[in-house]
């Protein structure tokens, strides 16, 4: 499987820096709880001292989602949504052991992470715009079809594993206890984002090493 940006999409949002990291093996007993808390405390001692909509990375996104013709208050970053739950209810629920540890980390750097179940994509995965036809499943069991021109992930079947760029995933591909391979893509538009893609990326891979 090739996961790859399309050009149009690069040439649109130049400064974005990307990475990914796969993982095979995953089960769903971990207790990660010891190896979360930290990134959760550095997100709260980011909470405090400003709201999540004015952190750097999060208002980069928002101006993406202008440029896409988006209300940023309206459809919002998936960190910014971990983050804004975060200070409103002092924890993000529990999914899935892999779901929680990265989540745990996004909400410290204020970057999405997006985590796929790779037996659920079919051939290869391009975050591009949509023609219009693709099929988006909802986590409510319907389906959806993404409007022309918003940025998707969309597999060679034509399946839209996430809409609205990073605002909502697919429960199509979505982790679930019999999820064993997983594609995890971390994406970021702000000033320093090269460099912190990376370090989230290098503190990513060891959290998950210690359980996988």
């Amino acid at each position: 499987m090739q996961f790859t940006h399309d050009s149009a999409l690069l040439a649109a949002f130049p400064h974005l820096a990307v990475a990914t990291l796969t993982l095979d093996g995953v089960t769903d007993t971990a207790d990660v709880e010891r190896t979360s808390a930290p990134f959760l405390e550095r997100a709260a001692e980011r909470l405090a001292e400003r709201p999540e909509s004015e952190l750097p990375e999060i208002a980069a996104w928002r101006r993406a989602f202008s440029q896409m013709g988006l209300k940023p208050t309206q459809y919002r970053c998936a960190s910014e949504a971990l983050l804004r739950r975060l200070r409103r209810e002092g924890e993000i629920p529990a999914i899935h052991p892999l779901v929680d540890l990265c989540n745990a980390v996004s909400a410290a750097y204020a970057i999405p992470i997006a985590v796929f179940d790779l037996d659920q994509v079919v051939g290869d995965l391009t975050v591009t715009y949509a023609v219009g036809t693709e099929t988006y499943r909802t986590f409510g069991g319907t389906t959806e079809t993404p409007e022309p021109g918003e940025v998707i992930f969309r597999d060679d079947a034509g399946n839209a594993h996430a809409r609205r760029w990073t605002n909502r995933q697919s429960a199509l591909s979505a982790i679930r206890p019999d999820t064993r391979r997983v594609l995890i893509v971390s994406e970021a538009l702000h000033d320093t984002a090269p460099a912190d893609v990376q370090a989230l990326r290098t503190e990513l891979a060891g959290a998950l090493g210690q359980y996988w």
